[in-house]
């Protein structure tokens, strides 16, 4: 499950930096394009504005031979715009824009990979079954603080492979 979900991120925040390069954010000293994995960061990153913020929330397994493996990711953004909140919701509808056109590139499947080797200083390596995923379903415009924010949903699938955890 987790290269699927390695593999998921890796491609939506390629898809992202392709979409939208100036969409970007620093964490822990680094500028990125913005899309953070929320259980792979410091608490403090769970905020970030301007930013997509991917959770995984559901998981479903489907037992067989090669199971199937059903995740649910919500991603999470909220802006304050730009010039004083009074263009928050121009910026929220960019950022609307940018995931809809990440999520939606045809197609909407990549090769698994193995990403445990990147601690080491190696490369990711190229599993033998494929990530495919949803169109993306936006949820409904919140408003806090003077930010606009919403929840968006995708659903991720793969097979789990012998080896797989």
């Amino acid at each position: 499950m987790q290269n699927a979900k390695d593999t998921f991120y890796e491609v939506l925040r390629d898809r992202v930096a392709e979409v939208s390069a100036g969409l970007t954010v620093v964490v822990r000293g680094v500028l990125r394009p913005a899309v953070v994995v929320e259980e792979n960061e410091v608490v403090s990153s769970a905020e970030l504005r301007d930013c997509f913020r991917l959770r995984w929330t559901g998981l479903r397994v489907d037992a067989g031979a090669a199971p199937l493996v059903a995740m649910q990711c919500e991603i999470r953004y909220a802006t304050a715009g730009s010039a004083g909140g009074l263009d928050r919701g121009r910026a929220l509808a960019a950022m609307d824009a940018t995931l809809a056109a990440a999520v939606g590139t045809v197609p909407q499947s990549a090769v698994k990979k193995d990403f445990s080797a990147l601690a080491g200083g190696g490369a990711a390596v190229a599993l033998s079954s494929s990530v495919w995923w949803s169109d993306v379903a936006f949820g409904a415009l919140a408003e806090d603080a003077g930010e606009l924010k919403r929840t968006a949903t995708v659903e991720v699938w793969s097979y789990r492979e012998a080896g797989e955890a």
